[in-house]
């Protein structure tokens, strides 16, 4: 059976609805790794999620529990796997919502947004933990968590005041030649507000709070440091070594560029946390 009479065969049993079902804890898939990462940081793994090989490259932290199921890339799910695993509830987001009508014929469908615009920082991530929180019976650990996070990134603004740093720019290295620079409402500008880190990218980012741009884009009179997020591609870095245009931009030359480890840039609070901490790490080293 090809993947396209699977579906077809899935949407002919409502059944598979009507099942009894089991105990808590919930037996949860996660189409989105924003969702997973804070099911984890609750204490409540899911059984499998979307690309899980690619966990450790992109997520990183929390560890991915050992034996979680991996249902493969977006656009290819493995919906046979999911529905031998039986889950008692499929978490989604508005990235993955053209699934859903697949996915609510293996088991019931919770949609939780992980992106809204909001004039306060971290807005966002914290209703996702208080949401998932009150849906797996987590009420508790989705308060100690928002408690403990709340209590961490106070802690970091308070390092970075003594700390006195550059305005950053942070970016991903598509190639040599450009780069995706953050700003806007996205994950890491709302860490940045959190802490009382200026963000020296002013201009205009997308909804998701990114732009891509050319690297002679980056040129400013602007005392400034740049964060780039590994990976970073080996060829970019071979070509830019080689490059008079990057080698001339201000920040280069002054030696002010650094290379932080992944961060997830659709998280929640767990990806929050890590790109605070290892900025904040990162610029107290720098300054010994």
């Amino acid at each position: 059976m090809d993947r396209r009479q699977f579906v077809a065969s899935v949407a002919a049993l409502p059944f598979l609805q009507q099942r009894p079902r089991s105990n808590p804890p919930l037996r949860v898939a996660s189409m989105d790794w924003a969702l997973a990462e804070t099911m984890i940081a609750l204490g409540h793994d899911p059984i499998a999620i979307v690309a899980a090989a690619d966990w450790n490259r992109y997520v990183v932290e929390p560890p991915l529990p050992r034996g979680v199921a991996d249902l493969g890339l977006h656009p290819e799910i493995n919906f046979e796997l999911l529905a031998t695993l039986a889950p008692d509830l499929i978490l989604t987001s508005p990235f993955v919502q053209d699934l859903e009508p697949v996915l609510q014929r293996i088991a019931p469908v919770q949609r939780i947004s992980i992106f809204e615009k909001s004039a306060v920082p971290l807005a966002q991530p914290r209703e996702v933990t208080r949401v998932l929180g009150d849906s797996l019976g987590r009420t508790d650990a989705a308060r100690s968590l928002l408690a403990t996070a709340d209590q961490a990134f106070d802690g970091y603004r308070q390092r970075v005041r003594a700390l006195h740093p550059l305005p950053v720019l942070l970016v991903n290295f598509i190639d040599a030649r450009h780069v995706r620079v953050y700003g806007g409402a996205g994950l890491y500008q709302n860490v940045l507000d959190r802490i009382g880190i200026t963000n020296a990218w002013t201009r205009e980012t997308n909804y998701w709070g990114y732009s891509t741009v050319g690297i002679e884009t980056l040129a400013t009179d602007t005392d400034l440091r740049l964060i780039a997020f590994e990976p970073v591609p080996p060829d970019a870095q071979s070509t830019l070594a080689r490059s008079p245009l990057w080698s001339h931009l201000p920040f280069v030359r002054a030696g002010h560029v650094s290379v932080l480890p992944s961060v997830l840039m659709f998280g929640a609070i767990p990806s929050a946390l890590r790109f605070a901490r290892l900025l904040v790490g990162h610029l107290e080293r720098l300054s010994r």
